[in-house]
C-alpha cells in the first residue's frame, strides 16, 4: 500500500545485511520483510507489463502513441510538485496548472484518436489531412479518402484502406484502455490477498503463507536473522539511537538519593539486584485484576494490564564486533552480560528492566526502561518510558479499502481504473527504477562483509502516526503512571528493608493517596498532579511551578 514504506523495510532488513535489527514490539518485522519482498516482486512484474504495452505500442502505431508522453509527463509532474518541500501556496498552483494542463492535453489526444479512428479529420491540429499526412501512414488516401471526415465520394476508398491505414490510430487508442486492464487487474489481486492470505482467519498460517515460501537464499538467511534478534532480550544499538525501535521518548527522568542508614538498626549492603527483586513482584502484580464481587466478573477484566510483558535486557553497542553473527545471542553468554551489567554500572554496556504493555491490538504500545545503580553511597534510578503511537491510517484501513473495491461494482471498477490509468505508466518507471537501483546497491554497496552496525530504522516506527485519539493518550498516561508508581515503591520497599532512610526518596518520588507525584529530572523539577508547588533552585535564579486546581503543575 505503500512504496515508500516496503522500500525502507527491504533496505533497512534486506539490502543492509551488516545492521542489526531493531527490537520489534508487538509485530514480526520478518514477516513485514517477507511480505514487502513478495508485493516489490508483484509490483515489478506487473511494471514490466505496463511498459512492454508501451514498448509494442509505439512502433505498431507508428509513433501515434508517444503523443500520450507529455500529457502523461505533466500530471506526474504535477504529483511530484504537489509532494515537494516547497510552500504550499507555490506548490498548489502550480500542481494545479500542470495536472489540469496533462488532463486537457489527454483528453484531445483521445478525442483526435477518436475521431481519426472513424474516418475523420481532427479539425483543431495545426495541420491539413489529419494524423495520416503528420505520420506518413494510410495507403495513399489522403484523409483517408474522405471529403470532410463525415462521409462523401471517398467511402469506398477509405473503407479498402480501413483495415490497414487505421491500425496504428486504433493501437494507440487502445493502449489507455489495456493500460486499464493491467490497473484493474492488479487492484484486483490486492485486494484478494488482503481478503484471503492477510485475512485474520489466514495469516496465523505461517507455513501457507507465500510470501514464507519465497526460496531466496539471502532472504531466509536474512529472515532467520532477524526473527534471532528482534524479540530477544540482548539489544544491539548504535550509540546515537540506543532505544530504536521503542518509539518516542516520553517524560524520561531520572534522580539521585543518597544511603543513608536508619539509625534504628544497622544497614545491609544493597545491591542492584536487591532492588530489582523488590520491583519486579509489584510490577507483575499489575496483571491481577482487583478483588469483583464474583469470580466471573473479576475474570471478565479486559484491561490491557493483564498483559504486561516484562523481562531483563542488556543493551551492547555492535561497534567491535569483527561480524554480525559473533553478536552473544546464545542463552549463556546473554545470562553472562547480564550477571555482570546489572551490578557494574557501565556505559556501553547497560542493564534495563523492560516493562511492556500492548494496547488497542498493539497498535499503541508502551515500553518503560527501569535502571537501578548504586555507586558511592548514592542511589541513582532511571526510568525511560517510550511509546510506540498508532499505525497510520491508511494502513489502518487497509481491509475496509479491499473490501470497498471488491464490493464496486463493474461500472464503478471501471471507472476507479481509467482515473488512475494516467498515471499508471509513471509510477511503472518508478517502480522498476527503485528496484534496479535496489539490486545494484545489493551488487556494489558491499553491506555483506561490512562492519556490524546497529538499526538506522525500525519496522514498527516506519509504519507510525504520531498522532493518536484522546482515549489512547488516556491509556498511555494510566500505563505510565501505574507502572511508575510500583517502581518508585518497589525501590522503597528494598530500601526500608535493607535498613536505610527513605524520606529524601518520599519526597522526591510521592506517592500518597491524593496521586501527587513530584520528579527532580535533568530538565528541573517537575510535578504531577494536583495542589502542587514545586520550586527549582538553579544559579541563574529559581523557577516556581505552581499547578492549578484540577490540572497538572
Amino acid at each position: 500500500m505503500d512504496d515508500a514504506f516496503r522500500d525502507a523495510v527491504i533496505d533497512e532488513l534486506y539490502v543492509h545485511e551488516e545492521r542489526f535489527a531493531a527490537p520489534s514490539l508487538g509485530i514480526d518485522a520478518a514477516r513485514v520483510l517477507a511480505h514487502a519482498l513478495r508485493a516489490r516482486r508483484i509490483q515489478l512484474c506487473w511494471a514490466g507489463a505496463v511498459l512492454l504495452l508501451w514498448v509494442g505500442a509505439i512502433p505498431l502505431s507508428q509513433g501515434l502513441a508517444g503523443l500520450y508522453v507529455l500529457p502523461v509527463v505533466l500530471m506526474a509532474l504535477a504529483r511530484f510538485v504537489r509532494r515537494a518541500p516547497v510552500p504550499q501556496w507555490l506548490s498548489r498552483p502550480i500542481a494545479f496548472l500542470l495536472r489540469w494542463y496533462g488532463r486537457i492535453s489527454l483528453t484531445l489526444t483521445l478525442l483526435m484518436f477518436l475521431v481519426e479512428a472513424f474516418g475523420g479529420t481532427f479539425q483543431l491540429l495545426p495541420w491539413q489531412g489529419g494524423l495520416s499526412d503528420l505520420f506518413g501512414y494510410g495507403d495513399g488516401y489522403g484523409s483517408y479518402g474522405w471529403s470532410d471526415g463525415f462521409g462523401g465520394p471517398g467511402d469506398g476508398a477509405a473503407a479498402a484502406g480501413y483495415g490497414s491505414g487505421f491500425a496504428p490510430v486504433w493501437i494507440a487508442l487502445l493502449l489507455p484502455v489495456a493500460v486499464a486492464v493491467i490497473v484493474g487487474l492488479q487492484r484486483g489481486q490486492f485486494a484478494r490477498v488482503l481478503a484471503a492470505e492477510l485475512s485474520r482467519a489466514n495469516f496465523p498460517d505461517m507455513l501457507g503463507d507465500p510470501a514464507e515460501r519465497f526460496a531466496g537464499a539471502r532472504f531466509q538467511r536474512l529472515r532467520q536473522r532477524v526473527r534471532a534478534e528482534q524479540h530477544g532480550p540482548l539489544v544491539m544499538y548504535r550509540p546515537a539511537e540506543p532505544f530504536r525501535g521503542a518509539g518516542t521518548a516520553f517524560r524520561t527522568w531520572s534522580l539521585s538519593v543518597e544511603l543513608r542508614p536508619r539509625k534504628d538498626r544497622k544497614a545491609e549492603p544493597l545491591d542492584n539486584s536487591a532492588i530489582l527483586a523488590r520491583i519486579v513482584p509489584l510490577v507483575a502484580a499489575l496483571r491481577v485484576p482487583s478483588p469483583h464481587g464474583s469470580p466471573q466478573a473479576q475474570a471478565a477484566v479486559r484491561d490491557r494490564l493483564r498483559e504486561l510483558e516484562m523481562d531483563e535486557c542488556v543493551f551492547l553497542p555492535a561497534e567491535g564486533l569483527p561480524h554480525r553473527g559473533a553478536a552473544p545471542y546464545a542463552p549463556a553468554a546473554f545470562e553472562a552480560h547480564r550477571a555482570a551489567a546489572v551490578e557494574e554500572g557501565g556505559e556501553p554496556r547497560r542493564h534495563f528492566l523492560r516493562i511492556r504493555v500492548g494496547g488497542w491490538n498493539e497498535s499503541i504500545v508502551t515500553t518503560v526502561f527501569v535502571r537501578v545503580h548504586t555507586q558511592g553511597g548514592m542511589l541513582m534510578l532511571e526510568v525511560a518510558p517510550h511509546v510506540l503511537w498508532s499505525l497510520r491510517q491508511l494502513f489502518q484501513d487497509a481491509d475496509r479499502l479491499a473490501h470497498r473495491y471488491r464490493h464496486l461494482n463493474p461500472f464503478g471498477k471501471v471507472v476507479w481504473a481509467l482515473a488512475r490509468t494516467p498515471l499508471a505508466t509513471g509510477r511503472a518507471v518508478s517502480t522498476l527504477a527503485r528496484g534496479l537501483w535496489s539490486v545494484w546497491r545489493l551488487a556494489t554497496g558491499g553491506h555483506g562483509a561490512a562492519l556490524p552496525d546497529g538499526p538506522a530504522a525500525s519496522v514498527r516506527e516506519l509504519g507510525t502516526d504520531e498522532e493518536a485519539s484522546l482515549f489512547q493518550e488516556m491509556d498511555v498516561a494510566r500505563y505510565l503512571r501505574t507502572i511508575e508508581q510500583r517502581v518508585a515503591a518497589g525501590v522503597t520497599t528494598a530500601l526500608r528493608e535493607a535498613g536505610y532512610e527513605t524520606d529524601e526518596f518520599e519526597r522526591r518520588v510521592v506517592h500518597v493517596a491524593e496521586g501527587g507525584v513530584y520528579v527532580e529530572s535533568a530538565q528541573g523539577a517537575v510535578g504531577i498532579g494536583d495542589h502542587n508547588t514545586v520550586t527549582n533552585h538553579t544559579q541563574r535564579g529559581s523557577t516556581t511551578t505552581e499547578g492549578a486546581r484540577g490540572g497538572n503543575g
